[in-house]
């Protein structure tokens, strides 16, 4: 596997980098798919899921698009693009499915251990705003992925399906909603250690936690080199691999850049640093059983939707209002104030400067929610909530965001909200950047990964793939049948009936 004049202390078919949810869910398909590969995950802290997979510190959402407003925006004529949503909710079905596999296969006992139903609902105040989602419910109602969703403009009926948004409302604004039973919460966070415990049963696999990835290299035989040192010891490590995934958050840009590949070249890194507002008084979360989405302001970034959600954590119910948006020069919540500056290079500064340029909303909005008080932040709240009290509700640090920034011959350069897959062209290494959807998606973005660095395996994997994945290779959006059928499989094997 590697050259003789280079020393290793350790050889894998895959190395992963980054304790979070990706690597996992990328460490357990790779061992189902091929259970006699060698496996390394490197984590720079002590323990698994301690970054943006951690359960407080991101919404638990299971995007799929049933309640988030941005992913069906309104085109010029007033009609509602909804692919963006058919696709966000098509990929947590693919999610769903391989949960399921895993929980009928025993690798996760209950799958109450990290998801619970939670209906999803959009609600809106305005006559412009309810007219929207009017219209949004009637392009979505009819849709396979969105079967059972329904519209209200009742209070009384609001009332109902969120008493304690609708508690103390003052009468007379003409409010909006809908709502649908198939929503989840999820815990990415217990998520995460249930498949590192699975993959830490299997022979070949190593965990090394406290161990930082500080460089990247690859050798004349075409294996990488990964340079590693043991934070505890101080000791350094040389680790070689056949694959790479990084799979870091925020700090998969600065090892992706240190790869050299030429699919690194020109990519930049914006952090958007993120907080809410957390209520564990058990008597005001027993009021409150969804996750209700509204609109976001204007300049807002798509992940600074406003929403109040409940989250179940360890068997206790929450809640979380936000998220409140703000700005630091750090990668993750762990990292370093050096981040920023460090991944700008002269390949990438012109990209920068010029979405620096062409985002001055995004800017203004970031410094005044940065210079929000205590006040604010509750007014805010009260949107939601109209009785909430301060004293039930405290202000926590949600994880770190590193939104993508690449080239773009006309604008010089775009600022991407979302998830992006980087490979190299020989398909030996692959990065993830990028935010929301995120967990909620990470099985279909892992596939994404093994069909364009594992292309020649694909072919022997094809079965076990389909027998995990009973839509892979299609898509349920088209096939309203198979839709229903894994739908009623995996809401019945996930204990999701609610």
């Amino acid at each position: 596997m590697t050259s003789n004049s280079t020393r290793t202390d350790s050889a894998y078919d895959v190395v992963l980098i980054g304790g979070g949810v990706m690597s996992a869910t990328l460490g357990a398909l790779l061992k189902l798919l091929q259970p006699d590969w060698s496996i390394g995950l490197f984590g720079r802290l002590d323990d698994v899921a301690q970054e943006s997979s951690n359960a407080w510190n991101n919404a638990g959402t299971g995007h799929s698009a049933l309640c988030e407003l941005n992913y069906t925006p309104e085109r010029a004529d007033g009609s509602i693009d909804i692919s963006k949503a058919v696709g966000v909710n098509e990929a947590f079905q693919v999610s769903r499915q391989f949960w399921a596999y895993l929980v009928e296969s025993g690798v996760i006992s209950s799958p109450r251990d990290f998801l619970n139903p939670i209906p999803h609902m959009s609600f809106v105040w305005g006559d412009e705003n309810c007219d929207y989602l009017r219209r949004r419910y009637e392009a979505l109602k009819d849709h396979p992925l969105f079967s059972g969703m329904r519209f209200s403009t009742d209070p009384a009926q609001l009332k109902q399906w969120m008493p304690l948004v609708m508690e103390g409302r003052k009468a007379g604004t003409p409010l909006a909603a809908t709502w649908i039973a198939s929503g989840t919460d999820v815990n990415f966070g217990a998520l995460t250690h249930l498949l590192v415990d699975f993959l830490s049963q299997q022979s070949g696999f190593d965990l090394k936690l406290g161990h930082e990835v500080q460089d990247l290299k690859r050798d004349e035989a075409g294996t990488w080199q990964v340079s590693v040192r043991d934070l505890a010891t101080n000791h350094a490590l040389k680790v070689a691999a056949r694959f790479v995934f990084i799979g870091a958050g925020g700090g998969a840009l600065p090892l992706l850049q240190k790869t050299g590949i030429p699919e690194s070249k020109g990519v930049g890194g914006f952090p958007v640093s993120g907080q809410f507002l957390r209520c564990t008084n058990p008597d005001v979360a027993a009021h409150h059983h969804a996750k209700v989405y509204g609109k976001a302001s204007v300049g807002a970034p798509p992940m600074s939707v406003p929403h109040l959600d409940t989250r179940v954590i360890d068997g206790k119910a929450g809640l979380l209002f936000g998220p409140y948006a703000g700005f630091s020069t750090k990668f993750l919540k762990h990292g370093s104030l050096w981040d920023l500056p460090k991944s700008i290079h002269m390949d990438n500064l012109g990209a920068m400067l010029a979405v620096a340029r062409d985002n001055m909303p995004l800017t203004r909005y970031l410094i005044q929610q940065v210079l929000q008080s205590n006040e604010a932040r509750l007014a805010a709240l009260r949107d939601f909530v109209p009785t909430a009290r301060a004293e039930d509700w405290e202000l926590i640090v949600a994880g770190q965001r590193v939104q993508v920034i690449k080239k773009d011959e006309k604008k010089g350069g775009v600022l991407q909200f979302g998830t992006e897959v980087v490979t190299g062209a020989n398909g030996t290494v692959a990065a993830l950047l990028g935010a929301s959807p995120g967990a909620s998606t990470a099985v279909p973005i892992m596939l994404t990964v093994i069909r364009k660095c594992f292309p020649g395996e694909l072919p022997r994997w094809d079965a076990k793939l389909k027998e995990m994945i009973p839509s892979f290779g299609g898509s349920l959006a088209d096939r309203p049948d198979l839709c229903a059928q894994v739908h009623e499989h995996t809401t019945r094997v996930l204990l999701l009936e609610g």
